[in-house]
């Protein structure tokens, strides 16, 4: 269910596939929320990392091993190359799961978008960075210096982030820039609250006074980005998943304003309740006999027998019932006999405003 409609600078957006699904699972993560425009977060995000190694600190950089860790330094490698000012401060990227999924984008290039599709092209790998560097150990560089840092985990639960935060959280230089979607319970939300000091993982409480930037590179869809997709492939039914209950439900209603109940159909099920969709069966006939020689025009009305047999329909001309079935037709005439004692003018003007007379049956 997770997607995003919006490219970005290493990934096209998602496709609309060329076959309306009857059912579609789409992602509820930012409610009815929508993105900032990317320009405007790219240079929101370049701007913070900037203004925080130019006062001489070092920034700290939390993310996920995989999607936004790539167009970031990506970004980050790019701005550097503008900035001859910048190239004598380091950017380390210090996550082991990170590199080895890097192959994987290095191996599918065809999935990449334009650009980076170009410079392989070309002859140059636009994954071999200029600017930036691997970070084999915490242990083994100094950091004294002004640099940035990209490291993982993105919520600051443990690891490498989590150290790294911990031991420079205290001085005013530093900054901490959050790009992702924080979860509820997590160091990286709470941080949100901008707090006065937190616990570390040793028990021990540290004053927070570095600077705490946070800009969406969530990869998750939008409001905007989700109406659009449904409204582009109009299912009949939508289910939502991969977001708190609230944000399901404010997503459910602010789509179901826009549509017919009787056309589309919003459900937002619980963990591991079962969902039960009802679909209008598609009934298929064979044609035979005369009435498959010709192709009906569009539009056009059919005079035909159908006939249903073992689940299977078959659409074929009254005259061709004997030859092509074991049925067989059968006329029936009925004869009603009933006493009268009125004019028969009445009558005939009576049964003349439901039934046609045949010509000579009045003189009859």
């Amino acid at each position: 269910g997770d997607f995003s409609r919006q490219p970005d600078r290493h990934l096209l957006g998602a496709e609309t596939p060329t076959e309306p699904p009857h059912v579609l699972i789409v992602e509820s993560t930012y409610g009815v929320m929508e993105h900032e425009p990317r320009e405007l977060r790219e240079l929101r995000f370049t701007s913070a990392v900037h203004n925080i190694v130019k006062r001489g600190g070092r920034c700290l950089i939390p993310v996920f091993a995989l999607g936004r860790s790539q167009e970031l330094l990506l970004i980050l490698d790019a701005y550097w190359r503008q900035h001859p000012e910048l190239h004598g401060v380091p950017i380390y990227y210090a996550s082991g799961i990170a590199k080895r999924c890097m192959r994987i984008y290095q191996t599918y290039i065809n999935m990449m978008n334009d650009q980076v599709r170009d410079a392989h092209a070309a002859g140059r790998n636009p994954w071999e960075f200029s600017f930036v560097r691997n970070l084999p150990s915490s242990h083994q560089f100094d950091d004294a210096q002004p640099m940035v840092v990209m490291a993982s985990p993105g919520m600051l639960q443990q690891g490498l982030s989590r150290e790294l935060f911990e031991t420079w959280c205290s001085d005013r230089r530093n900054g901490l820039v959050m790009p992702g979607y924080s979860v509820a319970g997590t160091l990286a939300n709470h941080l949100l609250t901008e707090p006065k000091e937190i616990q570390t993982t040793s028990g021990d409480w540290v004053p927070v006074n570095l600077s705490i930037t946070y800009i969406s590179f969530s990869a998750h869809s939008d409001f905007a980005q989700t109406s659009e997709f449904v409204t582009s492939l109009r299912p009949r039914h939508v289910i939502h998943v991969h977001g708190g209950e609230d944000e399901m439900k404010r997503l459910q209603r602010a789509l179901a304003k826009r549509y017919d109940p009787k056309e589309v159909e919003f459900l937002t099920p619980q963990n591991c309740q079962a969902v039960h969709l009802r679909f209008p069966g598609d009934k298929v006939a064979r044609v035979i006999g005369s009435l498959a020689e010709v192709a009906p025009a569009d539009g056009a009305e059919v005079s035909a027998l159908l006939v249903l047999k073992e689940n299977k329909y078959t659409l074929l001309a009254a005259a061709d019932l004997h030859t092509a079935t074991p049925l067989a037709s059968t006329t029936i005439v009925q004869r009603p006999r009933f006493r009268y004692d009125r004019p028969i003018l009445e009558l005939l003007a009576a049964v003349g405003r439901i039934f046609a007379f045949e010509e000579g049956a009045e003189e009859e």
